[in-house]
């Protein structure tokens, strides 16, 4: 009952959210760092924030396109795939500067997207799963056994592969996506939004109502990780010193146990949390419109270089990146 609910409510959420933005706003939605000291920010308006010198100076480099952006995978420090709605898939090969559209074969809102080399997959609504071996160039649909929305995805290697959405839903693969395997399990009772996993057998799962899920045989059977709070939990990532961190709207959680356990830190202002991610050693947290970078223990500090919510002002700006 739960579950139906949830996904109703979120459907009409989805679907009747119509935003406004002032000009020259932000609402950060993905962020990657596919290079030492190089950093990409993507802003759900149509902007890619740069930094080459490991965020100490940004440009703003525009994405042309009237479609919200939601997610963002870099297969180096100039290749690139972004991916919104009504299944947009943009892609540049120049850091950005330029974006040039490619064929999703579908129509449904894309909300998360990921690359292993030149292969690469993009979630959606209604069960959407498209793979691409070209590195974007072209896109075909995988088939999965699901109408639910799935957010988030996660690829250890080439093959080995599981996403997360709504409902509870929970697939896997083990040849690249050519076959997905939906997981039932009794314990997830929310949806859920991002996954990772360490090795091939350990990996953890994160969503709605503070709901962290464990699993020690590779995502075949899920069990339920006690957690510390009830709130939307959205990104998980672990640091160069196996420490885990979950983020999201408040703050953070930690776990110094290898993922058994976790407690609360907060982030010192309510900075909507929705992904965590690598620069060089150091994990950084992105939020609606911020960066956190982790600078040992439980401390982050704020890159107040990055001020997205400006004016954009194209090609003047990107002058101010460090070639």
């Amino acid at each position: 009952m739960w579950n139906s609910a949830l996904t109703r409510f979120a459907a009409i959420a989805a679907l009747s959210a119509i935003p406004v933005f002032a000009e020259g706003s932000c609402w950060l939605r993905d962020a990657a760092s596919p290079a030492p000291s190089t950093v990409y920010a993507l802003c759900e308006q149509g902007v890619l924030w740069a930094s080459t010198d490991g965020g100490a100076k940004w440009a703003a480099r525009p994405i042309k396109t009237d479609l919200p952006l939601r997610a963002m995978a870099f297969l180096d420090a100039t290749h690139g795939i972004v991916v919104g709605d009504n299944g947009l898939v943009l892609g540049t090969s120049d850091a950005g500067k330029t974006w040039a559209p490619q064929k999703s074969g579908t129509k449904e809102k894309l909300m998360d997207v990921t690359f292993v080399g030149n292969e690469g997959w993009a979630t959606g609504m209604t069960g959407t799963l498209i793979h691409t071996s070209d590195g974007g160039k072209t896109w075909a649909p995988q088939k999965t056994s699901t109408t639910q929305a799935i957010e988030g995805i996660f690829f250890l290697d080439a093959k080995h592969g599981w996403a997360v959405g709504w409902a509870g839903t929970i697939l896997r693969t083990v040849d690249g996506g050519a076959n997905w395997q939906t997981i039932k399990s009794n314990d997830a009772q929310w949806s859920m939004s991002a996954m990772y996993f360490k090795d091939a057998n350990v990996g953890w799962a994160v969503g709605f109502a503070g709901q962290i899920m464990g699993t020690a045989d590779g995502g075949v059977t899920w069990k339920i990780v006690p957690s510390p709070t009830k709130a939307y939990l959205t990104s998980i990532a672990f640091d160069k010193e196996g420490h885990g961190w979950i983020a999201y709207d408040d703050g953070l959680l930690t776990s110094t146990d290898g993922g058994a356990t976790w407690k609360m830190v907060p982030a010192n202002g309510r900075f909507f949390l929705a992904r965590l991610f690598r620069m060089n050693e150091d994990l950084w947290a992105l939020g609606q419109s911020v960066m956190l970078r982790h600078t040992g223990g439980t401390n982050w500090k704020r890159i107040d270089s990055l001020v997205p919510n400006t004016t954009m002002q194209g090609a003047s700006m990107d002058s101010a990146v460090s070639k």
